[in-house]
């Protein structure tokens, strides 16, 4: 069976997890990606450990399926020129460099779009390529935080940060989403373009609604714990053996949690009839639910509220969810043969395809693993490549 993005070459300079979490999407939608690393060190996601599986990092394993490694000195001359070999005959060029430093190394857009006019540029950073703070290193961490995110998160007083990498992963997605439009441009026009995403960006939209209420209130959102500032009852409660979720997003599934519950006295307070004074009267309706769910298991409140159709679900650790009978059934998690970790599992593409199914079919490369055959397909002899080995080239 095809692939969506059969046939199209990626050329992925790119490291940690933002860049490489959009190659590895193109990947896995059919592209051919190949990961230029540097000689001897490779992407430094390589080294963050713990955890590790069978001496790889956990890190490095989860974001690169779907890829060759070539191992690269850009700074030698002859090491930029494989790259202008190789953009020859490339569609996609994926970086993550601190804005300036392709211009030192001479990839920048405006340089590789001279060898190539048909190259789609995807420039991943943590500010963008414009505007006044451009020149400052990005990490997760930090644009969870300057991005208002960790603002309204947590309790009052105390921001957290999310689990997991979401800024990074969210601006890996939209760099994915970005191309994908380009490669439809592309075919309209015949031109390639430069794809500017930042992580502070991809975090300002996920914002949304929290974004447009301070344009609305003239103030900025305010961190609520457990609950949403916009919806009540819609939050974590602690049942009498684990915290649990109750989302009555509406008026309607309000009504069917009382009913579910047997609560036909709160359906006949006034203050409660509406989301909106839901919401006004959270402090004292709060309470109320609280002491009655814990009373009661999550099992037991879950057949209740589940056969009324109204959401709800217990706080599931990530071994819960994994091995849910859900997450099985939509194989969420894909097995890859890999040459030195045994029984190797990463996240599944999350999108279904019924005519053409993304696919794992490399395992996250060796550094350097594809050297030798990906520059013996540029014309490299043997001897050749032994002399660029020694000469620090690859």
């Amino acid at each position: 069976m095809s692939l969506p993005l059969e046939g199209i070459k990626v050329l992925e300079l790119a490291r940690t997890l933002a860049g490489p979490i959009a190659g590895q999407m193109l990947g896995d939608l059919g592209a051919d990606v190949i990961k230029v690393e540097q000689p001897g060190i490779g992407d430094e996601s390589r080294r963050f450990k713990p955890p590790e599986w069978d001496g790889e990092s956990v890190y490095y394993l989860s974001s690169n399926r779907n890829k060759k490694s070539l191992t690269l000195n850009l700074k030698s001359e002859q090491g930029k020129q494989i790259i202008y070999d190789l953009i020859k005959d490339t569609d996609v060029f994926i970086e993550s460099f601190r804005t300036g430093v392709t211009e030192k190394l001479g990839i920048d857009y405006e340089t590789l779009k001279e060898i190539n006019p048909r190259l789609i540029y995807l420039s991943v950073s943590g500010f963008g390529r414009t505007g006044p703070e451009k020149y400052r290193a990005g990490y997760d961490l930090l644009l969870q935080g300057y991005s208002g995110l960790m603002s309204t998160t947590g309790e009052p007083g105390i921001p957290y940060k999310a689990g997991p990498s979401i800024a990074d992963m969210t601006a890996g997605f939209l760099g994915a989403l970005g191309v994908l439009a380009a490669v439809i441009a592309r075919g309209q026009t015949g031109k390639g373009q430069f794809v500017d995403c930042s992580l502070l960006d991809g975090q300002i939209m996920a914002l949304n609604h929290l974004a447009t209420a301070f344009y609305a209130t003239g103030t900025s959102p305010k961190p609520m714990g457990q609950a949403h500032n916009s919806l009540a009852p819609y939050q974590v409660f602690q049942a009498k053996d684990k915290h649990f979720i109750l989302a009555a997003g509406n008026d309607k599934l309000w009504v069917k949690t009382c009913e579910a519950m047997g609560w036909d006295d709160l359906l006949e307070v006034e203050e409660y009839e509406t989301n909106q004074s839901r919401v006004a009267h959270r402090d004292t309706l709060i309470p109320i639910i609280s002491a009655r769910l814990s009373e009661l298991t999550t099992d037991e409140i879950s057949q209740k509220l589940d056969a009324a159709g109204v959401p709800c679900g217990p706080i599931n650790s990530v071994g819960d969810v994994l091995t849910s009978p859900q997450a099985l059934a939509r194989g969420m998690m894909t097995d890859i043969d890999h040459p030195t970790v045994k029984d190797l599992k990463t996240p599944a593409f999350p999108v279904k395809l019924s005519e053409t199914p993304a696919t794992v079919r490399l395992h996250p490369p060796l550094l350097g693993e594809h050297t030798d055959e990906i520059l013996a397909s540029l014309g490299f002899k043997k001897e050749e490549l032994d002399q660029m080995r020694q000469g620090g080239v690859v």
